[in-house]
């Protein structure tokens, strides 16, 4: 008798680190307001948020460069109701925002009169940054 499936509950708690490289983009965000990515040589790929293998050839990455704050709005939605489906007073948007020159992206707030795909935004930072994704207040056109 082999199993192939279980039926069940499984808990798991864990927690999940931003690792070296994302430490180091979480610090230049925070100290110098900026956002940074990995390039592969080999590649001519830079990743954002920077990895630290290239996932196209498995290169490591050592190479750091400054990327621009501006982006393009790939994939977006409006959301409505919080997680326990409760219907906000104001709905927002999030979006996912490929950086310039860049593989990758970031999900974040969107503000903005009206979002579509395609549109050209970039991130308004904080003044008082801390170290997080939330340093980026939001994006906007």
């Amino acid at each position: 008798m082999s199993f192939t499936h279980w039926h069940g509950d499984m808990e798991a708690q864990y927690i999940y680190t931003a690792g070296i490289a994302g430490e180091r983009f979480f610090r230049e965000l925070k100290d110098n307001g900026k956002l940074v990515g990995t390039r592969c040589p080999k590649c001519d790929i830079t990743y954002v948020p920077p990895r630290m293998y290239c996932e196209k050839c498995f290169a490591e990455l050592d190479e750091w460069k400054d990327v621009p704050l501006e982006g393009e709005v790939v994939a977006h939605t409006e959301v409505h109701v919080d997680i326990e489906d409760n219907k906000l007073a104001e709905p927002f948007v999030i979006g996912f925002v490929r950086i310039d020159g860049t593989q990758g992206g970031l999900v974040h707030y969107i503000k903005a009169p009206e979002v579509r795909n395609g549109m050209k935004v970039k991130a308004v930072l904080k003044d008082d940054r801390v170290g997080s994704i939330l340093d980026i207040e939001h994006f906007a056109p």
